[in-house]
């Protein structure tokens, strides 16, 4: 090749591949936009037993298109207590295999399906008056990106064939299937999706340019890489939530390298896994982690232990520390104060939010310091949200603009929300609470796993509200806007449901009624704070009318 063409070939490559990072990511992200709430449900409700458990995660994962956004859910779902670890860790291996079965899926060649799936996703999108249709569209447009990506791919790796030096450094990567196995592992976390990684290197065999031994090495590199992106990702999070996406880290990154070894060692034939080398190497994708899942799910409590070592739970701090991000030296600078002001209320709203995830665990069984912990928690809330307002309105004393000062005054009304929110969360739920565990009862069955279903909801877009803060877009304004309405629509649902049960007499909804129909009370009044964060945003585009969400799409 010369220079020109060389070049021209690096950025087809490149255009390829990123259309197929991006395509996965699409078709994750409109699953998640139309059913993350059913999934979630679907995750937290299989719970109870570990081979239910495992499918669901593989289920979910199919769904996704993704095992690393089961496994962080998941995680969330562990750490909050919702979902025994050992049951988690289940989900998290059956995420992991149904990501390789989603891989071998979109392998598939239909010519005609690519326009089908165009066509029908652009109209959907461009057409739907509700969110699942848009966003079903979305998905089916990313389903057809990812096959016209990997055409691209075929079409840009075609001269490469008649390349020697393409075919030397591909022959070594056959030998040395050691730096196939990192190579393999790093693209998969730089890209964060090891489907897409699979695709690519699976197409590059079916191109003819890729040895089978070089492929499967970057393959079993790509999930060792795979599970590797949760573990990064939750680096922050409590140590609950860390263990099991580092126990799946050393279960499946353990068990490619074992199993890359003995390859090496003693190169068997693969005959039986197809009849080409891509079949072979799709399959030996997908009967690895099918494999893993076999050998190591009786095996998860065991695991959950180990990693109790590995992932220890920090000391306790020596006393509560008042860090802020208000910079009394950034007054004199409108847009650094803001800056400034707009950390210190997000740390607020992650405060509030950290206080809602154990309600549930204080509601089910009371606990002196954890319930202690929130209070300490909502006194630190009330003390940032003074000194955040304390500083918004100095700031405006110095004199701004009319859209600074409107962005001073959001962000001081979405603090004293959350202020709010946290009042709700430490005087009403865990009075509720302490009343619940004081007086000896229980709720029934059908309401305690309502409570924690719209709790699990109201938590979600906590998060949601906290993700919009930061990105500011307005799709996702209008999204948790919506989602006010769904929550007063499912809390009146439960109300009704709630009366049913009393009408026929079942005792335990008898003895719990005021504290069952509170608890949903109030968790629709934290829901609608966290709401508000994203009507400053819709107000500045035009999309809100003076009493809610307008309708234009």
């Amino acid at each position: 090749m010369d220079s020109p063409s060389l070049t021209v070939f690096f950025i087809q490559i490149a255009g390829a591949a990123a259309l197929l990072i991006w395509s996965v990511r699409l078709v994750r992200t409109g699953v998640e936009r139309a059913f993350a709430a059913r999934l979630r449900l679907w995750l937290r409700r299989s719970g109870q037993s570990r081979l239910l458990a495992a499918m669901t995660g593989g289920g979910c994962a199919m769904a996704l298109q993704s095992s690393t956004a089961v496994a962080i859910l998941v995680a969330n779902f562990v750490a909050a207590g919702a979902v025994p670890a050992a049951a988690g860790l289940a989900m998290v291996l059956g995420a992991d295999l149904g990501s390789a079965l989603v891989a071998k899926l979109l392998m598939v060649r239909v010519s005609w399906l690519i326009s089908v799936l165009l066509l029908v996703g652009v109209a959907l999108f461009l057409r739907g008056r509700q969110k699942r249709v848009r966003q079903t569209g979305r998905i089916l447009i990313g389903l057809g990106l990812i096959f016209v990506s990997l055409d691209m791919l075929r079409t840009a790796t075609s001269p490469l064939l008649d390349s020697a030096g393409a075919g030397a450094a591909m022959q070594y990567l056959a030998r040395d299937t050691l730096s196939a196995f990192v190579i393999g592992a790093l693209f998969a976390w730089l890209v964060h999706s090891s489907v897409a990684a699979v695709l690519l290197f699976v197409t590059l065999v079916a191109q003819g340019l890729m040895p089978l031994a070089a492929a499967i090495a970057l393959i079993l590199g790509a999930n060792m890489g795979g599970a590797a992106i949760a573990v990064v990702l939750t680096l922050a999070a409590q140590p609950e939530a860390r263990r099991v996406v580092m126990a799946n880290l050393v279960l499946r990154g353990g068990a490619a390298g074992l199993v890359l070894a003995v390859l090496t060692a003693l190169q068997p034939p693969l005959d039986w896994l197809g009849a080409s080398p891509v079949t072979q190497a799709i399959n030996l994708h997908i009967a690895f982690n099918l494999g893993l899942l076999l050998f190591c799910l009786p095996l998860v409590t065991l695991a959950d232990r180990l990693a109790r070592h590995l992932v220890s739970a920090p000391g306790a701090p020596s006393g509560l520390v008042h860090m802020t991000a208000l910079d009394p030296a950034a007054l004199d600078a409108p847009d650094r104060a803001l800056s400034c002001a707009t950390r210190e209320v997000i740390r607020i709203g992650e405060t509030v939010e950290a206080m809602l995830r154990p309600v549930p665990k204080l509601f089910e069984r009371w606990d002196e310091a954890g319930a202690q912990a929130v209070t300490d928690s909502a006194e630190s809330v009330r003390k940032r949200h003074l000194d955040t307002k304390l500083y918004l309105a100095q700031l405006n004393r110095a004199g701004l603009d009319a859209e600074r000062s409107q962005r001073a005054m959001d962000l001081s009304g979405i603090a004293a929300h959350f202020e709010a929110a946290s009042d709700t969360i430490a005087t009403s739920m865990l009075g509720l609470a302490q009343r619940l565990h004081r007086e000896g009862v229980h709720f029934s069955r059908p309401g305690w796993e309502e409570i924690c279903d719209f709790h699990d909801r109201v938590l979600a877009n906590a998060q949601q509200a906290l993700a919009l803060m930061m990105s500011q877009h307005p799709d996702d304004a209008r999204d948790l806007v919506a989602e006010k309405d769904t929550i007063r629509d499912i809390e009146a649902r439960l109300q009704r449901a709630h009366l049913g049960r009393l009408r026929e007499g079942l005792t335990e909804s008898i003895e719990t009624s005021n504290i069952h129909q509170e608890t949903l009370r109030s968790l629709k009044q934290v829901n609608t704070a966290f709401v508000m964060v994203a009507y400053p945003i819709l107000t500045e585009t035009g999309d809100l009318l003076s009493s809610r969400i307008s309708s234009r799409a």
